[in-house]
C-alpha cells in the first residue's frame, strides 16, 4: 500500500514524537510499591514510621472501600487528592519510605486508622462538621466522615508517635 507523501511525513513526525514521549516521566508506569513510596514521601514528609503508616493505612482502606479507584496507583494519581504532582515529582530513594510501604503492602495498618479514609496537614482547620478525628501523625490529621450527629472527636487528638513500633 502506498501513502501520499504528506501522510508519510505525518506518520513520521507522530511516531517521532511518541517515541521521544516514552522516555519521559509521563510514560511510566509506575508500581503499587512506588505509588505507595511516593503518598508517604510526599504526605508525610517522611517524617515518622508512624506518620507513613497511617498515610498508607488511608491510601489501602481509599483502594478497598469501593469509591475510589481500587489500586494503589489509582488512588494516589487521583486528581486533587493527594499532594501536587505526587506521581510526577522527583522523590529520593529513602530506605524507610521503602520499607513502610512495604510492610503496608503487606498487611500492616495504623491501629488508630480504623476507617478513616481522608486526612489533611495537622494544624489546619475547616468549618465543616462532619469530621471524626482519629489520630494525628507525621504532621497529618487524620478523619472519617460521618453525620454530624455521630461525630464524637470534632477536633484533633495531640499527636500520637510510636505506635507502629520499630
Amino acid at each position: 500500500m502506498t501513502f501520499p507523501i504528506p501522510a508519510l511525513r505525518t506518520a513520521l513526525s507522530l511516531t517521532t514524537v511518541v517515541f521521544a514521549l516514552a522516555g519521559c516521566s509521563l510514560f511510566h508506569r509506575h508500581t503499587e510499591q512506588e505509588c505507595m513510596e511516593r503518598a508517604m514521601y510526599f504526605e508525610s514528609n517522611r517524617s515518622s514510621r508512624d506518620g507513613m503508616i497511617a498515610v498508607g493505612s488511608v491510601v489501602m482502606n481509599r483502594a478497598q472501600s469501593g469509591r475510589f479507584p481500587g489500586s494503589v496507583c489509582g488512588v494516589v494519581g487521583q486528581k486533587g487528592q493527594f499532594a501536587r504532582g505526587i506521581m510526577s515529582q522527583r522523590m529520593r530513594s529513602d530506605p524507610k519510605v521503602q520499607e513502610a510501604a512495604r510492610s503496608v503492602l503487606k498487611g500492616e495498618r495504623h491501629p488508630m486508622i480504623g476507617n478513616a479514609m481522608f486526612f489533611h496537614t495537622a494544624g489546619h482547620s475547616f468549618s465543616y462538621d462532619n469530621m471524626h478525628y482519629v489520630l494525628v501523625a507525621g504532621g497529618n490529621a487524620f478523619y472519617e466522615k460521618r453525620a454530624s450527629s455521630l461525630v464524637t472527636q470534632p477536633v484533633p487528638p495531640p499527636a500520637i508517635e510510636g505506635l507502629t513500633g520499630r
